[in-house]
């Protein structure tokens, strides 16, 4: 989706980020309705009982300020809450309702994810309400919920029932719902082989306080033909990213070295999914195109250039199994597979706070391994070819949730030294 968001029409807005949430399999085929509320006051929303997997944009379905109805459906039992939500807060324009698995799972044991999981949620997240249980598709269901929103809150976990999240617009509210259901599996999955550990407010606060901050304007920018083709390879690895679930519209960091210790890198600000050619930050000598904010990861990725010759491309994200170790201390053994311990040989964690400028960890920026977890905030993966170093994060990835989900069937039994050596002598010498 664009980031001019105001220039495309409701209906396209909407039958574009139904299809993500249910390619991502946060909702079923009938569960799960979007809605956005127009300058008008008309209310765009998702039909009744048609296929989520393939609703067009001729599906969307308005709902005039005065009642009438326009489209070729009738509107998505559940209106009731959305026209709730937004006679009880003017200030949000769009509101989201699905049945995410994750936090399904919390709403059926009458809990609340709890934010303070990794670093940036909390504040796009904001505090989370609870709605009790009401029939889905009355008035009753509308009133509880807008008595939620009256409080104050964005997002509400609904009992025996899902969540409902409302934004400044569609993408604030798919930022919300998406880290919402992100910090739910993540404590999910983070449970399955330890003990989740969360961060405190302060430290939170000192996370966004130490990231600011940004490198001096270039006076001028040179946009060469190479420097163009890699930019569309970032754009494309961090669709890519978002797709398979490896990145959250809300954090995720990808450059690649282009001259020298010159690299591009993506920006702050510009939601992951809809990342063009045009938001790619280029850092040339030390100084950052003009006119944009690049990730405030990028002091780190600029180090790693500097100390390391041999890395050319970086991705710093969040992906749920990873970050289950990432969140409890465990450790990460790689040594699941042949293909994952060649790539990826030993994953180090360092704890929360050490990714702080004023006292980086050397085993960040210095001889970078393929992989680093950084407790509570993300994993960084180094590597050559961009398409090699996101081979490296599925990998990674992929190894970190075969250990969760075969924790229920028995202790993992690694590949051992002798063999280690071997795979050493055939691949690594």
């Amino acid at each position: 989706m664009s980031k001019n968001i105001k220039f495309i029409h409701p209906r396209n807005q909407i039958t574009e980020v139904i299809s993500r949430i249910y390619k991502r399999g946060m909702t079923t085929t009938s569960g799960g309705n979007i809605s956005i509320i127009d300058d008008n006051g008309d209310i765009w929303v998702t039909p009744s009982a048609v296929d989520k997997g393939s609703l067009r944009a001729s599906d969307i379905v308005c709902v005039k300020k005065d009642g009438t109805i326009i489209g070729k459906h009738k509107p998505s039992s559940e209106f009731p809450f959305h026209k709730a939500i937004y006679e009880t807060r003017p200030d949000i324009k769009s509101v989201i309702h699905a049945h995410p698995p994750a936090l399904v799972s919390f709403s059926i044991v009458r809990k609340i994810p709890n934010t303070n999981i990794i670093s940036q949620a909390k504040h796009i997240c904001g505090p989370i309400g609870y709605a009790k249980y009401r029939l889905p598709g009355s008035d009753d269901l509308g009133t509880v919920i807008a008595d939620e929103f009256k409080k104050g809150y964005k997002a509400i976990i609904m009992e025996n029932h899902g969540t409902v999240l409302g934004g400044s617009d569609l993408t604030d509210a798919y930022e919300r719902f998406e880290a919402l259901e992100f910090c739910a599996r993540t404590i999910l999955y983070g449970s399955q082989i330890g003990t989740p550990n969360y961060l405190t407010d302060k430290q939170i606060e000192e996370f966004e306080n130490q990231a600011t901050g940004v490198l001096p304007e270039m006076d001028n920018t040179e946009y060469s033909s190479d420097e163009v083709e890699k930019r569309l390879e970032i754009c494309k690895i961090v669709q890519r990213s978002c797709e398979q679930g490896l990145m959250i519209s809300s954090y995720g960091t990808v450059s690649m070295r282009w001259q020298d210790d010159n690299f591009l890198i993506t920006p702050t600000g510009v939601n992951r999914w809809d990342i063009s050619l045009e938001d790619i930050v280029q850092i040339k000598d030390g100084k950052r195109e003009a006119g944009k904010t690049p990730s405030r990861a990028t002091w780190i990725h600029q180090e790693i250039y500097k100390r390391n010759p041999n890395v050319n491309s970086i991705i710093m994200t969040q992906s749920p199994y990873l970050m289950a170790f990432g969140v409890t201390g465990e450790y990460l053994n790689v040594r699941t597979i042949p293909e994952s311990w060649i790539f990826l040989q030993d994953i180090k964690a360092i704890k929360y706070g050490s990714h702080f400028r004023k006292n980086i960890n050397p085993d960040i920026v210095d001889n970078c391994a393929t992989a680093l977890i950084i407790e509570n905030d993300s994993v960084i993966i180094t590597g050559d070819k961009l398409l090699q170093t996101f081979d490296y994060l599925e990998v990674a990835e992929f190894s970190a949730k075969s250990i969760v989900l075969g924790n229920s069937l028995g202790e993992m039994v690694p590949i051992n030294d002798d063999q280690v050596e071997d795979l050493r002598k055939k691949f690594l010498s």
